[in-house]
């Protein structure tokens, strides 16, 4: 089992949040904190520059690293943090560097005007090839952010965890992406919201919409059906608290708005092994855009 949660850190703000919740999650789970910095050689014409040669470079690449390590290690007492820094790739060099760990975290700036993230190309293309679970943070995401408000109405670290947020696939669902939600649940002691969107199948546009009773009827299967994929579940974690939630739309629509009540937000993405693509998934994908806690990807085959 692996014993370290890896961060991507390049100085950023949104990376110095993902730092952050790293550090966290690494005290929630008894585990070790990397730092990985990747930086790409100076082309030679910069490395000429007397104020932006290699020197110069390599300062800062070893600079961004050592002061964030000394402010965790700070901050958060009794977790381990180490540094490691890699070049070429920055996608290739992260998924590598995490290839033997719990986790991978990242970065994501927030969008202008919108609650969720803005994921860049090095996100996108670790998110489709990585194969741990890889969490996104946004820039400015605050550990009292995931817990509820204190007695006077103000988010407070020292309140209870807001639940964890699950988005299920009742058709195909993964034992290792529910196993992670329920694990993530316990280790915050809180409750497990569990949402599953579905839509009428392809033929109750043709005439079966007019019985009144129909709709009813295939949201009673839905809900019964996503009732008996978790009862296993809710034997194996009898002490966590889980809240069924099966809604007729948009799964994505449903996920996004429960993030707005959750410490964390777990979806899966299922493995492609053709290297072309991002193969995210499109409810994966709008979540990541638009949820307003943190999300973590859990592959899966």
């Amino acid at each position: 089992m692996s014993r370290t949660i890896t961060v991507g850190l390049d100085g950023s703000s949104e990376s110095r949040a993902a730092a952050e919740w790293a550090a966290r999650e690494a005290k929630l789970r008894g585990l070790a904190l990397r730092l990985v910095h990747v930086w790409q050689p100076v082309p030679e014409p910069m490395a000429q520059a007397p104020l932006l040669g290699a020197e110069t470079h390599q300062h800062w690449t070893e600079r961004i690293p050592r002061e964030a390590a000394a402010g965790l290690r700070l901050r958060h007492p009794g977790v381990e943090v180490s540094t490691e820094q890699c070049s070429g790739n920055p996608a290739e060099a992260l998924c590598s560097a995490a290839e033997e760990s719990a986790l991978l975290v990242l970065g994501s700036r927030g969008m202008s005007g919108i609650g969720g993230f803005l994921v860049g190309s090095v996100g996108q293309a670790v998110l489709a090839h990585a194969e741990l679970p890889v969490v996104l943070v946004r820039a400015g995401e605050q550990a009292a952010d995931e817990h509820e408000t204190d007695p006077t109405g103000i988010p407070s670290a020292a309140a209870p965890y807001r639940p964890v947020v699950l988005g299920l696939d009742t058709g195909r669902p993964d034992e290792g992406l529910i196993e992670f939600a329920f694990d993530a649940a316990v280790r915050r002691a809180t409750s497990l919201r569990v949402v599953h969107g579905w839509n009428p199948p392809p033929y109750y546009a043709y005439g079966l919409s007019a019985d009144p009773g129909f709709h009813d009827t295939l949201a009673q299967s839905e809900a019964a059906g996503l009732a008996e994929l978790l009862r296993p579940w809710r034997q194996k974690f009898p002490d966590v608290e889980v809240l069924e939630e099966s809604r007729h739309g948009s799964p994505a629509l449903h996920l996004i708005d429960a993030s707005r009540e959750a410490s964390l937000v777990v979806v899966g993405r299922r493995v492609r092994r053709n290297p072309l693509g991002t193969h995210i998934g499109p409810v994966t994908h709008a979540v990541l855009h638009h949820a307003t806690a943190p999300v973590a990807v859990v592959p899966h085959d």
